[in-house]
């Protein structure tokens, strides 16, 4: 069993920024030439997020609705009081999808949908220098 760390440096435009990431881990798993396990992929941060879903237009216009429904970004948060960063409803968001995801690999190939692709969901406001770790277990 083999344990292997990459990580993938990116910058965003800041809120609502989603950012399909599935090429640069799949890149990453088949220069590691594991076949088999669980990889792995956090990003560093309290203002994003990893998620999946069918990275479309119209997709990614109705994530960006939906985020906008469950935590308002016009809504004053008792956080932004605290630090005046106007940030609050990021944390929330984030905090609410996750900042990691697992994915199974067979055959060195991520165990994905069709359809389905991994995307990194950056929802502070203002652009930012992300860093997303790739943690591969594996063999």
């Amino acid at each position: 069993m083999k344990i292997i760390t990459k990580e993938i440096r990116l910058s965003t435009q800041g809120n609502p920024d989603l950012i399909n990431i599935t090429g640069k881990i799949s890149d990453i798993l088949a220069a590691s030439k594991l076949k088999q396990g669980n990889l792995l992929v956090f990003v560093v941060g309290s203002t994003a997020a990893i998620t999946t879903f069918e990275y479309e237009p119209d997709m990614i216009r109705d994530m960006k609705d939906l985020y906008e429904k469950i935590v308002p970004s016009d809504k004053s948060y008792a956080h932004d009081e605290t630090w005046g960063d106007a940030n609050g409803f990021s944390h929330l968001r984030a905090a609410l999808q996750g900042q990691s995801l697992t994915i199974p690999f067979e055959k060195g190939q991520l165990c994905l949908g069709t359809w389905q692709q991994v995307v990194l969901a950056e929802f502070d406001n203002r652009p930012r220098d992300r860093r997303i770790i790739v943690h591969m277990l594996g063999e």
